[in-house]
Parts: structure tokens; C-alpha cells; sequence
């Protein structure tokens, strides 16, 4: 039989990392405290973001290196990026450096003073960097844009925010057709209506404008969001009622990013200093992030649920 590294792992749930005396009584056993526990992380990790701070504690203890990195970053990092206050504050009394710095150029301390506990690491050190003005604005714009969004069931949405392109001009690049009349009786009535075949709403709002259909993900196919994003930048997202959010960027008519996970509060280790700060505020907040990502900068739901400022049938495409 081959014993693997997470062998002593086995039948942990989520919740287990909470649990002092299940964490302790693996460890005992032979439990590896340095095991990569399903290409999630090492127990440390995953106890930072998801545990209790007494078995972040335990673990700290029985590792070599309390800021080892997993994929770029240390389990302060994570606990930091989880809002998991009393977890971060365990691992710095275990040793864990709050300033070394990670992806983007930020590092723990910095990143906790963009979130819910700027207070965190008080005081903060003369000699290290604090937000930017630009930064800080961007912590401002997502406090209000996540509340001028609310709170509203999003399933099967097809979403694209278009940068800097109006909602006629966006018609036009998809060589979409205005519905007016007759095309669209009856459809503010129905339960669904962007679910009627091709037709989805456009709404002008400032920045840009906002593509959308509330059952369908039609309008974030690579075709759409080449012609739209011209000249300019797009953001599209597949709410799938079964896969989660799926995203798509596309940047002067190609392609960024694809089968990305927009609000998923995931950051790769090469990402950008802007890329850390948006994953960081919008995590959970999907459609908010769409926005940010492009500077569109709503006043409500409207453009996303609806009525939007034009109705257009999109054209076949191949």
C-alpha cells in the first residue's frame, strides 16, 4: 500500500479546522504538518483561512517555517485575505512577518489595511509603504459600488461592462438591431425577459455601458466581447447555475483572460498589483467586479436586472 503526505489528512472536513483536539490528535498520529492537502495548501494554510486561531496556533508550532509560501503565499497572507482577524494575529504571535512581500508587491500588513481591519498591525511601521491615493480611492469606490449593487439572485446572468463605449455604439460593433414595437410587447411583463431568443438589454451608465442578459451566456462569447472591446476594454461573466461565476476579458480586440472566476477571491502568484487589490475587495461580490475591472461605476442594479435604456436582437452567429 502506498502512504501518501495527506494520508493523516483523510475525512477532514472544513469545519474540522476549527477543532483543537481532532487537529491535535492527527498531529499525534503522525499527522504531516507540511502536506499539500489536496492542491489546496499546507494544514497551516488552510487552518489560517478557514480554522480557529487555537489551531492556527498548534500548527504554527509544529512547523519549520511559519511564513513558508504555498503558490506565493505565507498562511498570514491567507488569513489576511480571509478577513480571519484573530487567525492573522495568532500567526504574528507565532512569528509570522506581516511585511514581507508577496504577489502584487504586497505584503499582509499593507493588503489588511485595504480591508475590514485596517487596524490589524497597529502601528504600522514608519518605513513601510501605506495605501496609495490611488488605492485608496479604490478601497472608497468599492464600499460604494457593492452597496449601490445590493443584494440580488444572479443565476444563469450573461454580463458585459464595456469601457468608454456608449450603449448605441455597442449595438452597432455587434451589428445588433434596435427592439422597439411590436419586438418587445409583452416582454418587461414576463418573469425572465432577457430570456426572450436574442434579445438582451443595453444601458448607458457612467464609463461605459453595460450588456445584459438574465438567462444566457450568448453575449460572453469570444465573438462579442472581440467587436465590443475595439479601441477599449471589456469584462464579461457567466453567472453558470452549476459552475459558479465564469469570466472573460478582452483588451482592444483580443482575448485577456478566460475561465477566470470573478468575486472568487483568487489571486495567482504572477498577478498584478491592481489584480490583488480588486480579488481582495470584491471577494463574493461577482458582478461588482465586472464593473471595477472596467471603471464602470453604477448607481444600481438597473443596467444588470433591468429595464435597460435599449432592447437589441443580436445577430446569428456561426
Amino acid at each position: 500500500m502506498v502512504v501518501t503526505k495527506e494520508a493523516g489528512w483523510v475525512g477532514l472536513g472544513w469545519d474540522d479546522w476549527s477543532d483543537l483536539s481532532e487537529i491535535r490528535a492527527r498531529l499525534d498520529s503522525g499527522a504531516d504538518p507540511h502536506a499539500d492537502l489536496w492542491h489546496e495548501g499546507p494544514p497551516l494554510h488552510l487552518a489560517a483561512e478557514y480554522g480557529s486561531p487555537e489551531v492556527v496556533a498548534e500548527l504554527a508550532r509544529r512547523v519549520g517555517d511559519v511564513d513558508a509560501a504555498y503558490e506565493g503565499h505565507s498562511a498570514l497572507w491567507r488569513a489576511v485575505f480571509a478577513h480571519q482577524r484573530d487567525n492573522a494575529l495568532a500567526l504574528v504571535a507565532a512569528g509570522a512577518d506581516p511585511w514581507r512581500p508577496m504577489t502584487g508587491g504586497w505584503s499582509p500588513g499593507r493588503l489588511s489595511l485595504a480591508g475590514p481591519n485596517p487596524g490589524l498591525f497597529f502601528p504600522f511601521p514608519r518605513d513601510k509603504p501605506t495605501l496609495s491615493e490611488a488605492e485608496n480611492a479604490a478601497v472608497v469606490e468599492a464600499e460604494r459600488l457593492i452597496e449601490a449593487l445590493g443584494d440580488f439572485e444572479y443565476d444563469g446572468l450573461g454580463l458585459v461592462c464595456v469601457a468608454g463605449v456608449t450603449a448605441a455604439e455597442a449595438a452597432r460593433r455587434l451589428g445588433a438591431t434596435v427592439a422597439e414595437g411590436a419586438g418587445i410587447d409583452g416582454v418587461l411583463d414576463e418573469p425572465y425577459p432577457f430570456e426572450r431568443n436574442g434579445l438582451v438589454g443595453a444601458t448607458d451608465v457612467p464609463g461605459g455601458c453595460v450588456i445584459s442578459r438574465r438567462r444566457g451566456s450568448e453575449v460572453t462569447s469570444a465573438d462579442v466581447i472581440n467587436r465590443l472591446s475595439a479601441g477599449t476594454v471589456c469584462y464579461a461573466m457567466y453567472a453558470d447555475p452549476k459552475g459558479g461565476n465564469q469570466g472573460y476579458s478582452s483588451r482592444d480586440g483580443v482575448v485577456e483572460e478566460w475561465d477566470a472566476y470573478p468575486g472568487g477571491g483568487w489571486v495567482s502568484p504572477d498577478s498584478s498589483a491592481d489584480e490583488v487589490l480588486n480579488a481582495f475587495l470584491y471577494q463574493g461580490e461577482g458582478v461588482a467586479y465586472c464593473c471595477a475591472y472596467t471603471g464602470l461605476r453604477l448607481t444600481d442594479a438597473r443596467p444588470v436586472l433591468g429595464p435597460p435604456d435599449i432592447w437589441l436582437h443580436l445577430p446569428p452567429r456561426g
